[in-house]
């Protein structure tokens, strides 16, 4: 009963939507919503990419102050 009415409740909104805005309108704001989660996206990629950036550049330099306490001794 519950998926049927928020199927019924979903298709109502849009309509309301498409009655009010008019087409170009509710296409924009599901245009805005699409591409609004498509960059929230690419930041958390971003996010962890970063993380993973910062974990091995920390890493190489230890081996390269490893390296230059070698060679000054």
């Amino acid at each position: 009963m519950i998926p049927m009415l928020a199927f019924y409740l979903v298709v109502s909104i849009v309509i309301c939507m498409i009655w009010y805005a008019g087409y170009e309108g509710t296409m924009r704001v599901f245009t805005y919503t699409d591409l609004s989660l498509r960059y929230a996206w690419v930041q958390m990629r971003m996010f962890f990419m970063r993380q993973r950036l910062k974990r091995d550049l920390e890493k190489a330099g230890m081996e390269y102050e490893k390296l230059f306490k070698d060679v000054k001794k």
